[in-house]
């Protein structure tokens, strides 16, 4: 199955928003319905949403994993501890009262279906389309069998804690992208070795979102504490190290093996092609969830927990990219190596290190792993591009490890990037496994 034609946008988003199961016996096995329901949709929305590039994706992701986990840990505070005051900027949010004249399937839903409304409010006609008959299925489902006072006062919580979120995320420096997030002027850096454009579309001669790592984290603390080491100094001289880098990135792709070609496609999550890489890896938690026939709540905390850490990925990584601005190896090797050379995949519009797929990927495999453990091996089931298998791994690391080397694989990035990348991602990633979510 193609991951550029997986049932196609309005197939998919009709298929998604026009059909479910009856009501599941228990009123936890509805909520499970409308975690899993509400993010199959998130998912197709971020491959057909213009502006959802993978920090966009991921910044989206989180507030949605911080919804839910928010929505059910709010009715049961002797056990669960709201993330407000663990968060940057999130010092409150409101608290059921009194707890028990609330449902939560009703509750939960209600915030699913604002936050999506609104953080893919720029979606297309179709998405539109989805999200409307979605909403209309799923409150009908989880009010079943709920008294109308009951379910009355659990949307009112429901709409005031979803409205919290959205207050918060406004203020976070990513809520608004414009020229599907292209600066309009933007000042390349004339000294060799800096970013230059690796593409000819008039939007990309600027890159894209220079100013993502400046958004408010929602975790991590400094950056600085987490990058480990500068990327290697630029050299055009073929005894240089940075030379021998570049030829790697060369020899690579003009011998690639047909398992590395299908590496970097596996990984290569495009934009508007598919789930972006951090909604891959929800996938891939959706997917654990679902074989370990987990409870609803270890679901909603580790959306929490990977969707914050994701986010923060993407705005160190970010702050790192503008920071070091680094040219990409098609720009090196075309200009020193073979003017030739074209890499397996196409090259993104931002400066090169730190790799963004090795910070993620990173990210994310050690928040599976904290709450699963390394020893887990799956079949990962996303879909993936034409003639491409489907990969299994030994664990979570082991499939970080593949998405950090798919990109040298794929012609996009250095090594250092790659293996430095992964250090910074799991540095940042403890401050999302360090969150207290147990009374």
């Amino acid at each position: 199955m193609d991951r550029r034609q997986f049932l196609g946008a309005s197939a998919a988003l009709a298929l998604i928003a026009g059909t479910g199961s009856a009501l599941a016996d228990s009123r936890e096995n509805v909520c499970a319905q409308i975690v899993a329901t509400w993010y199959r949709l998130t998912l197709e929305l971020v491959r057909h949403t213009p502006t959802y590039t993978p920090p966009v994706a991921s910044r989206a992701l989180a507030y949605i994993g911080i919804g839910a986990y928010e929505a059910l840990a709010s009715g049961m505070p002797d056990r669960y501890q709201s993330l407000a005051g663990q968060l940057t900027g999130l010092a409150s949010l409101p608290a059921r009262t009194p707890a028990q004249d609330h449902d939560n399937a009703v509750v939960l839903n209600t915030v699913f279906d604002l936050l999506v409304h609104d953080l893919f409010a720029n979606t297309g006609p179709t998405g539109q389309h989805a999200m409307k008959t979605l909403s209309a299925r799923l409150a009908a489902q989880a009010a079943t069998d709920v008294a109308e006072p009951v379910a009355e006062t659990s949307r009112a919580y429901g709409t005031d804690l979803a409205n919290a979120i959205l207050d918060w995320s406004r203020s976070d420096g990513g809520a608004a992208i414009a020229n599907m997030g292209f600066p309009a002027k933007y000042a390349l850096n004339p000294e060799p070795g800096h970013w230059l454009p690796t593409s000819k579309i008039v939007l990309q001669q600027a890159p894209l979102l220079p100013d993502w790592g400046k958004n408010r984290p929602f975790a991590m603390q400094e950056i600085a504490t987490c990058v480990s080491a500068d990327p290697t100094p630029y050299s055009e001289d073929p005894g240089s190290t940075f030379y021998k880098e570049a030829m790697e990135v060369y020899e690579t792709g003009k011998s690639l093996t047909k398992e590395q070609t299908f590496i970097a496609r596996f990984w290569s999550d495009d934009a508007m092609l598919s789930f972006t890489p951090p909604g891959h890896w929800v996938a891939i938690l959706n997917q654990v969830v679902e074989e370990k026939q987990l409870g609803i709540m270890d679901h909603v905390e580790g959306l929490a927990r990977i969707g914050v850490a994701m986010a923060d990925a993407f705005i160190g990584c970010w702050n790192a990219k503008f920071h070091y601005d680094t040219i990409r190896p098609i720009s090196y090797i075309k200009k020193v190596i073979d003017a030739k050379w074209e890499p397996l995949l196409n090259t993104p519009p931002f400066p090169e290190y730190p790799s963004g797929h090795s910070v993620q990927s990173a990210a994310a495999a050690s928040v599976l792993t904290a709450l699963f453990g390394d020893s887990y091996s799956f079949a990962d089931h996303s879909p993936t591009p034409d003639g491409v298998p489907e990969r299994s791994f030994t664990g979570f690391n082991a499939a970080a490890d593949e998405a950090a080397i798919s990109r040298l694989y794929g012609g996009i990035h250095f090594r250092p990037a790659i293996e430095k990348g992964q250090e910074l991602g799991r540095c940042i990633a403890q401050n999302a496994i360090q969150l207290r979510t147990r009374v």
